[in-house]
């Protein structure tokens, strides 16, 4: 299943394989997504950024493989946790957290899943 829309970006720091990323204050810079409200843009894929500085390959749009941090069970909407690893979307009542997409499979915590990368704001 390949990706739609890919794009590469500076890494502000240490970006590890499979996880959220979320644009950096530096321009075309991204840095690790750390929490549900992050606004997150898309997956540091198979490589990630091993250094501060870094050219970093970000999935945007489509299907992209991440770690998980949680439980999840396929079509669960997907949050960043502190980690940047990816868990069930579950906000409290008129709180706001940005999905990065679905899950199109089941795992657990330290799974690599396919998710459809397709990010959205959801409110509780």
């Amino acid at each position: 299943m390949p990706s739609i829309l890919r794009k590469n970006y500076d890494a502000s720091a240490v970006v590890p394989p499979y996880r959220a990323v979320k644009f950096d204050t530096a321009k075309l810079a991204v840095v690790l997504a750390t929490a549900a409200a992050d606004k997150v843009i898309g997956g540091s894929g198979r490589l990630g950024a091993s250094v501060a500085g870094d050219r970093i390959e970000v999935t945007r749009l489509g299907f992209e493989e991440f770690e998980l941090g949680g439980t999840v069970t396929a079509g669960d909407p997907l949050v960043a946790d502190a980690n940047g690893r990816l868990v069930v979307a579950a906000p409290a009542a008129g709180a706001n957290v940005w999905s990065i997409g679905q899950a199109e499979t089941a795992g657990v915590s330290g799974d690599i899943i396919k998710v459809l990368v397709s990010p959205m704001r959801i409110q509780g």
